[in-house]
């Protein structure tokens, strides 16, 4: 793959300039509008620098998939797994436009995921260029992931059935690094109904909705055990009018990170269980495991990462993150995945977000790499 290290060396400007062009069209996961111009703008790019002989959008809305299809000469179909939404809000680009300074290219959604849909472009194109045999290839781009794939899920489960790898263009980290398994995610909202009273003449007759979620709180960061990677986060505790009200409402937002099924079960069976201790407080608990854990790496394509980063002289970093994506939703499917495969950078979510230009070359060589010598599907 060093070929095509070079090839992309040599062009890094144009890479830099795709990256503008995608960053350049605002996409948050909360704007339909503005996610349709830039699937309009996002399709014809793809299209012109692969030649594609198929491209079509799965579905409609928020959760719609776009799938852009190019055929190759070895069996099987290698599936690139993107996203096109950002969890920055309209506006932003106005105050962080793009801008490469140091050989840092900063602006919103740049290093998640914007340029891991460059590199796919790129190295794609980098082996039918340089003559490498490949399998066909299919990029499924979905525009839901930040707000949990609820919509596209569906359609990349059956979009990637069959194939022979999965490889996910979420950000990695530094030149070497692939992601090799995810924690998988829960994501509950409780809300709590209870008998509002005035809190100094009547108290007794009134059941109080904070107090109830207070004492879950307790409950729920009791199931943590940080030991076997379980953690457990009340992110939001509302509730109540004034202090001197018993609450009649109170609503609590939970986030569950597991490694393996065991514990994710443990955690939400004992979240099920729970029961306030005044019955007069009513409890309604929403949500679930968003995304199971992704515990089991693809030897094969571990394996491939090592030696093809090993060629091209970079270090191999394999690395287990709590973070989930829809890599962990093709992984409970059954097929064979690999993650974090996009840029090198960092400040994922943040107004800090950046990637390191100068690693985009062994990046995209990585994923060449990937594609040309994965196995071929049984």
């Amino acid at each position: 793959m060093s070929d095509v290290r070079s090839l992309i060396a040599r062009r890094l400007d144009d890479v830099v300039e795709d990256l503008a062009l995608l960053v350049g069209v605002e996409t948050p996961s909360t704007d339909p509008v503005l996610l349709s111009r830039g699937a309009a703008e996002f399709v014809p790019w793809v299209k012109e620098r692969w030649r594609a002989e198929r491209v079509r959008t799965l579905g409609d809305g928020p959760g719609a998939v776009i799938q852009v299809d190019v055929p190759g000469s070895l069996p099987g179909t290698v599936v690139l797994l993107g996203h096109l939404d950002t969890v920055f809000d309209a506006g932003t680009l106005a105050q962080r436009p793009f801008s490469v300074a140091g050989g840092i290219a900063r602006g919103p959604g740049v290093f998640d995921m914007k340029a891991g849909l460059v590199q796919a472009v790129h190295a794609v194109a980098a082996l039918d260029e340089l003559g490498v045999p490949r399998p066909s290839v299919r990029l499924l781009v979905s525009a839901d992931e930040e707000i949990g794939s609820l919509g596209s899920r569906s359609f990349l489960v059956d979009a990637a059935a069959g194939a022979s790898a999965v490889l996910v263009l979420e950000p990695g980290g530094v030149a070497g690094t692939v992601k090799t398994a995810r924690k998988g995610v829960g994501l509950w909202t409780v809300t709590a109904t209870g008998v509002a009273s005035h809190a100094g003449l009547d108290p007794e007759a009134g059941a109080s909705a904070v107090h109830a979620l207070a004492a879950l709180t307790t409950h729920l960061v009791g199931l943590a055990a940080p030991s076997v990677g379980t953690t457990v986060n009340v992110g939001v505790l509302t509730g109540g009018t004034r202090p001197n009200v018993v609450a009649e409402h109170a609503r609590l937002e939970l986030d569950v990170r597991a490694r393996t099924m065991d514990e994710a079960s443990r955690v939400s069976d004992a979240l099920a269980a729970w029961r306030p201790d005044d019955d007069r407080v009513r409890v309604e608990v929403t949500g679930g495991w968003n995304r199971p854990p992704w515990s089991e790496p693809a030897p094969e394509l571990v394996e491939r990462a090592r030696s093809v980063l090993s060629s091209l002289g970079v270090a191999f970093d394999p690395r287990e993150v709590g973070g989930g994506s829809d890599g962990n939703i093709l992984a409970a499917a059954g097929l064979p995945v690999l993650d974090g495969l996009g840029a090198s950078g960092g400040g994922a979510h943040a107004e800090h977000e950046y990637v390191v230009v100068d690693d985009l070359p062994v990046r995209i060589a990585l994923l060449a790499g990937l594609i040309a010598g994965s196995p071929s599907a049984p």
